[in-house]
């Protein structure tokens, strides 16, 4: 059965936790800026040894069981459902537009401007130089 300790329970997990199994904490993710990404996703933690002077439980970069028990709770011991795993490839929400029976027809106002926005990109004035290299300046003497 999955066990589930809440940040009020943070001394309790350090006791029952075992070195070397993975434990997991849901995380929110900002869609704000990412509106294509799950909300939710978990993390893995994996406690690989103890701090030298609280003798608390910590994974091998050094981050403490208390903490995160307190800081990132509740922790499961087994993966949250329905949530994806936050080292995961994120869902692809974009695809081909199928496959041969898509026709797209352009008019001349769309063509006109694809030609303007060709134009504009070609012009070594307008554009950056390689390099990182500041545009060139035009000069009138």
């Amino acid at each position: 059965m999955a066990k589930t300790w809440q940040p009020h329970q943070a001394k309790k997990f350090c006791k029952e936790l075992k070195i070397g199994q993975a434990y997991y904490v849901v995380k929110n993710l900002e869609t704000r800026n990412a509106p294509y990404e799950d909300p939710k996703v978990y993390a893995e933690y994996v406690f690989t040894g103890h701090l030298p002077f609280t003798a608390n439980p910590c994974t091998d970069r050094g981050y403490s069981a208390d903490d995160l028990c307190r800081l990132f709770g509740p922790v499961y011991d087994t993966p949250p459902r329905g949530l994806r795993n936050i080292a995961d490839p994120a869902p692809q929400v974009a695809a081909p537009l199928g496959s041969n029976d898509y026709r797209g027809y352009l008019d001349d106002a769309e063509i006109s401007g694809l030609e303007k926005h060709v134009k504009n990109g070609s012009d070594p004035y307008t554009r950056g130089m390689k390099g990182g290299a500041a545009k060139p300046k035009r000069s009138w003497w």
